[in-house]
């Protein structure tokens, strides 16, 4: 009997950016899986100004990687693999899926957003 390695995914915890006005809130904090399941991120933006909304990928010790951003009136981008899609579950609702996971998408996952508004990024 082979046991497949435990996936554990971490999300940041909720922070109100004063300046920027939005609230991002990802849930939830932790996702432990074993390998080969699917892992659901999720984003909630507070308003509905945002119209861009990027995904990073942190590794321990290591620099945070861009995943492609989604714009929420067009069709989920194209990661180079089935594996991964993002998507709108509303105007404030935002979710990251990697399907099948593997062992090297243990990481701290971050969302970002487009403040409209405000031009600029805020992340959480």
């Amino acid at each position: 009997f082979r046991h497949k390695p435990l996936i554990i995914v971490f999300l940041c915890a909720s922070v109100a950016d004063v300046d920027a006005v939005i609230v991002l809130t990802q849930t939830p904090a932790v996702h432990t899986v074993s390998a080969g399941q699917e892992v659901v991120l999720n984003c909630n933006i507070q308003r509905d100004d945002s119209q861009y909304v990027s995904w990073y990928k942190q590794k321990p010790s290591g620099t945070p990687q861009y995943i492609p951003y989604f714009y929420r009136s067009h069709s989920s981008p194209n990661f180079g693999t089935d594996r991964f899609n993002s998507k709108a579950a509303s105007s404030l609702d935002y979710q990251f899926i990697i399907k099948q996971t593997e062992e090297g998408d243990s990481a701290v996952y971050y969302c970002s957003v487009w403040d409209t508004s405000a031009q600029q990024t805020v992340s959480q």
